[in-house]
């Protein structure tokens, strides 16, 4: 799967806030997130984003 800045996928687990939708703000051997539902950020290992995407769509305008 190729990911992308502006990508959104949708990840296996919610966060606590209750969405499962993230939007990639960086990527490389780590990956930043934004959460779609408070907008929380994290960095995540590449490994770990691979493993758990469900799906993945282009970033609407």
């Amino acid at each position: 799967m190729e990911y992308n800045v502006g990508d959104i996928v949708k990840l296996k687990k919610a966060h606590p806030c209750g969405s499962s939708e993230w939007e990639i703000l960086r990527v490389g051997a780590d990956f930043r997130l934004k959460c779609l539902g408070c907008q929380h950020q994290v960095m995540v290992p590449r490994k770990l984003v691979e493993k758990n995407t469900k799906g993945i769509r282009p970033k609407t305008s």
